[in-house]
């Protein structure tokens, strides 16, 4: 039976079993490959996508889930390829070895979605299920401020009246 649902914006077809990971769908059937597994419960957060705008963990949600739904990968999170926060993720060199980081990038920008001035007490609630093993999270910190100022709409100073 197939699942029908939205993948970055377009609609989507997965034909596997409705309890198989959202993870395995996105990574084997539909070849979209920046969604990483990491530990399979769910608890280190390198699959982490959004369902309805919401970060999931892919590797322990059924596909079924996802049926009627819209899931974004770190591949649709930019409409053009490059989302303010992965040019970040770029001027901070945040990655080391990089694995975890679409995980990272995908609860940084739900985080962003709903506090756009996010403090670091903020930043490390919303970043506290997602573990890098090289130990970047300061510079992960300095990515997500960077882009809250890169996702900051500039407004023009009112005009001056004579």
């Amino acid at each position: 039976m197939a699942t029908e649902f939205m993948l970055n914006g377009k609609p989507a077809r997965a034909e596997a079993d409705a309890q198989t990971p959202l993870l395995w769908v996105l990574r084997e059937d539909l070849e979209l490959t920046g969604t990483k597994y990491g530990c399979g419960k769910g608890l280190c957060g390198a699959c982490t996508v959004h369902l309805d705008g919401t970060p999931v963990r892919s590797c322990s949600l059924p596909l079924s889930v996802a049926a009627g739904r819209s899931v974004t990968t770190i591949e649709g999170l930019g409409a053009d390829g490059m989302h303010p926060l992965q040019q970040a993720w770029i001027d901070a060199n945040a990655p080391q070895c990089g694995y975890c980081q679409s995980g990272q990038i995908m609860s940084a920008a739900a985080l962003l979605a709903g506090n756009p001035s996010p403090t670091d007490a903020d930043i490390d609630a919303a970043m506290s299920g997602n573990l890098c093993r090289c130990g970047t999270y300061p510079r992960i910190r300095q990515a997500i401020k960077r882009a809250a100022v890169l996702m900051t709409p500039v407004v023009a100073p009112a005009e001056v009246q004579s």
